[in-house]
């Protein structure tokens, strides 16, 4: 009987659960990363650009009060703080005024709101609009 040497078969190398952990985590860092360097790069630098929009098919009435809904949007590329809304209403030469101040309104944000008039906006002149911000 010859002593043969066989070579031994070589083991596969396993991948344990620590490589696999690992691997995850980095794409996980990788991925957040990435978005936020893409975020940073496409983040527009211009002003607050404010807009509000009313529907006077949405006005409610209760209680003898007229609550008129609004929306107030900012689709510029800065926050804006202290946003004035400012709204009148005037029928037969009366004038009724109220404002309303929105503390904080980020880009691309939307704040809802309502103004309440005594008497009904639908048969006289309304007017809401933006006042005034400031940047933080």
């Amino acid at each position: 009987m010859k002593n043969t040497i066989r070579p031994k078969p070589q083991a596969q190398r396993r991948i344990s659960a620590e490589q696999v952990t690992f691997t995850i985590a980095c794409l996980i860092l990788g991925t957040i990363i990435s978005l936020v360097l893409l975020a940073w790069a496409t983040e527009k630098d211009i002003p607050p650009v404010l807009s509000v929009q009313t529907q006077l098919g949405e006005v409610r009435e209760a209680a003898g009060q007229f609550y008129v809904p609004y929306q107030v949007t900012n689709t510029g590329g800065k926050t804006a703080e202290s946003v004035q809304v400012m709204g009148e209403l005037e029928i037969n030469g009366v004038t009724e005024s109220g404002d309303q101040t929105i503390d904080f309104l980020s880009r691309n944000e939307v704040e809802e709101g309502a103004f309440v008039f005594s008497r009904d906006p639908r048969q006289g002149e309304l007017s809401i609009r933006i006042a005034s911000y400031k940047l933080p």
